[in-house]
């Protein structure tokens, strides 16, 4: 199994932006030299949910620092894009760090962005799946053009070209039932933000991998994000998954706005709308504890042995062989942070990277999920 780290910086009141960039760029610092296989970079932006509002640009500052780490992206929003400028990034990221790059990509759901970049929101689906097309397109072709929906491209190349077939990497993530048949022809992989139940989870991959099958494009084995908290003893773990955890649905709720319901009433994302009640709960403390206990028990929490057979029974639900860990969320303090990253390094990293049990199952059982209304993105 592949393990990477993230970096997901969350603005701090009180605390110059500066400051708390540095303590996230020094934890992932050190994701190459704890032995790690990737370090990837979200995309967000305006509120300070999580200060990475240029995910290529992160990354090419890695590929300066790192030898031999997989650089990738979790995710690149299209609908906010000019393709075309996307295409070039991803090629000339594909040379500087000599094809060790592997992208995900998105179309968001927070309107405040949508908002801020001047996108209607209810164009994000078409959006998304036109440039996902032609970033594709640009990036195999060495001359293309496009005439689509939102984007009338004349004959082009872009250049310089990139060194190792990127688009052969692409991932997507939430993908839709409208989308899911595009991006399986295109060849793009699942990418899983552990949101929900584990079984819902596998659930959801096994259906885009029906559907890519059905249109004869077996996928990628899935890529998934999820929180760790690992310690030497499980109450530590737990407690520290709790406080840190616990804390992040304000800063998502700040962020999202899910709690008023609004996303129910804009096309495309109507489904959203059900986590309104949710959210709204948040203000109870008891509904609080009992969401948060929830969250907690579909991350990797524990002592080292429990992080290993945790990730074991996630592989053999969904296929994976590819996981990104968060060691620091919730304004977690670095000094914790670190130790919660070292600590699955030494102890949980060179089994999962080397144990034959975690070569990727053949055979992905699907079982049943129960909930499908918890939602708490990277």
């Amino acid at each position: 199994m592949r393990v990477g780290t993230d970096i997901s910086v969350l603005a701090e009141p009180g605390r110059p932006d500066s400051s708390v960039l540095s303590e996230h760029l020094a934890l992932a610092d050190l994701a190459e030299p704890l032995g790690f296989d990737s370090l990837f970079t979200l995309e967000h932006h305006f509120t300070g949910y999580s200060m990475s509002p240029s995910p290529l640009q992160l990354l090419a500052y890695y590929a300066a620092k790192t030898t031999r780490i997989t650089l990738g992206t979790c995710v690149i929003v299209l609908p906010w894009y000019d393709p075309i400028r996307v295409a070039e990034q991803i090629a000339y990221l594909d040379l500087l760090c000599r094809g060790r790059c592997m992208f995900g990509f998105g179309r968001g759901a927070a309107s405040v962005e949508y908002a801020g970049f001047r996108i209607p929101m209810e164009e994000a689906r078409a959006r998304f799946a036109e440039a996902a097309q032609l970033i594709t397109k640009a990036l195999r072709d060495e001359v293309f053009e496009w005439d689509g929906e939102f984007y009338k491209i004349p004959r082009m190349s872009i250049r310089p070209r990139p060194m190792s077939n990127p688009e052969r990497r692409f991932y997507a993530s939430s993908v839709s039932r409208e989308s899911a048949e595009i991006m399986a022809k295109l060849g793009f992989g699942m990418m899983l933000i552990m949101q929900n139940e584990w079984s819902k989870s596998a659930a959801d991959i096994q259906s885009f991998r029906e559907v890519a099958l059905s249109v004869g494009h077996p996928p990628s084995p899935p890529v998934i994000l999820t929180n760790v908290s690992c310690a030497p003893t499980r109450a530590e773990a737990h407690e520290r998954a709790m406080q840190y955890l616990g804390a992040k649905w304000d800063s998502i709720d700040a962020h999202y706005n899910f709690s008023d319901g609004h996303l129910a009433n804009v096309k495309g994302y109507e489904s959203y709308g059900k986590m309104a009640k949710t959210y709204g709960k948040m203000k109870d403390p008891a509904s609080r504890q009992k969401m948060t206990e929830f969250y907690v028990s579909i991350q990797i929490v524990g002592t080292a042995d429990d992080c290993i057979q945790q990730l074991g029974e996630l592989q053999r639900l969904t296929g994976m062989d590819h996981v990104v860990c968060d060691f620091s969320y919730g304004r977690m303090p670095p000094a914790r942070a670190e130790l919660n990253m070292r600590h699955f390094a030494e102890r949980a990293l060179p089994v999962l990277q080397r144990d034959p049990a975690f070569v990727r199952p053949v055979d992905v059982p699907t079982p049943a999920a129960k909930n499908d209304d918890v939602f708490a993105p990277a």
